[in-house]
């Protein structure tokens, strides 16, 4: 997603050297602090993110993100390990690498750009809980597995297959934009009282300088549910 890691993984040091003992316990139950993927191959120019849903004229600048979907929430399935991903609306569908934490515990990155990556500390996809899949928007000036994240909106549908032979069936509630330095860890990985998914890649201005997006884009789904083995 953006470059040079180890800077990345400073400023995220610092950040969280100031969140309270008791957050960061609950957020590394529920799979841990995200860490923003990162390589110093990609290059700039992913989509932007529509601006549906965002702030009225004259209202104050907020992460850009679409009204939530209103889709019935199904029940929450048993754990089991995911193994591909399915995007119709974007025509994704990838085969999930599993990551865990590196060095600096940062979040480990997709090894194969077409492919992405589940962050297997966490829920996983259909469980209680956010889970966290996530994957490059570029890789040496070319589009990676997660090029059109952005243009995901409310409704669209997102499969999730699973070991155990089902497939989780989840909708798209929203998708926002926030700078990396201003990441909402909380609100991405908190506890939740059902079965949640975020797709996380990077969005937003490239810097060459730095080798890194501006951006972190999340989107948001629940699971509303599931075909049987």
């Amino acid at each position: 997603m953006d470059g040079t890691p180890h800077e990345d993984a400073h400023r995220r040091s610092s950040r969280r050297r100031r969140v309270p003992l008791v957050v960061i316990a609950a957020l590394l139950l529920t799979g841990g602090l995200l860490l923003a993927l990162g390589t110093g191959r990609q290059q700039p120019a992913p989509p932007r993110a529509a601006d549906r849903g965002g702030p009225s004229a004259g209202a104050p600048a907020a992460p850009r993100s679409q009204a939530p979907s209103a889709e019935p929430r199904a029940a929450a399935l048993p754990p089991s390990r995911p193994v591909s991903i399915t995007i119709p609306s974007i025509e994704v569908t990838s085969d999930l690498e599993q990551l865990g934490l590196g060095k600096n515990r940062a979040m480990e990155t997709p090894k194969d750009p077409a492919k992405a990556g589940w962050y297997r500390p966490g829920a996983t996809p259909g469980a209680i809980g956010p889970s966290v899949i996530a994957g490059h928007v570029t890789w040496d000036g070319s589009p990676a597995v997660f090029f059109e994240l952005t243009e995901l909106e409310p409704g669209d549908r997102i499969e999730v297959r699973r070991a155990d032979g089902r497939t989780a069936e989840f909708t798209v509630d929203r998708t926002a934009t926030y700078p990396k330095d201003d990441f909402p860890t909380v609100e991405v990985y908190r506890n939740l009282d059902h079965a949640g998914l975020r797709l996380i890649t990077c969005g937003g201005d490239y810097s060459e300088d730095d080798s890194r997006y501006a951006d972190n884009v999340v989107v948001y789904a629940s699971l509303t549910g599931h075909q049987p083995r």
